[in-house]
């Protein structure tokens, strides 16, 4: 068995038309695995968003993560992390 995904950062492509960041969130928190997302707008553009979405989980299926994104009309744009194994490793604060 692979270790699950307990984080992803991904920049996703929404247009202005359609759900709501809110009902994105919403839609997204509800999947199977899923226990927080927060999703920040990054840009707006003349037809599209660019939002900035964190999911956290403790076993995130990202297929359907994606599939769902995909029905609600977003793209994912990139992978900006992906946090995997049995705990979420939090990065080092090298400027300190």
């Amino acid at each position: 068995m692979s270790a699950p995904l307990r984080r992803l950062v991904l920049d996703v492509l929404k247009p202005i038309k359609g759900p709501s960041i809110v009902d994105v969130a919403r839609e997204l928190a509800s999947l199977r695995g899923v226990t927080g997302v927060n999703i920040t707008v990054k840009e707006i553009d003349v037809e599209t968003i660019t939002l900035s979405i964190t999911v956290k989980g403790d076993n995130i299926d990202f297929d359907l993560f994606r599939e769902r994104l995909e029905e609600l009309g977003c793209a994912i744009h990139s992978i900006d992390q992906v946090v995997a194994g049995k705990e979420i490793v939090e990065e080092p604060n090298l400027e300190e």
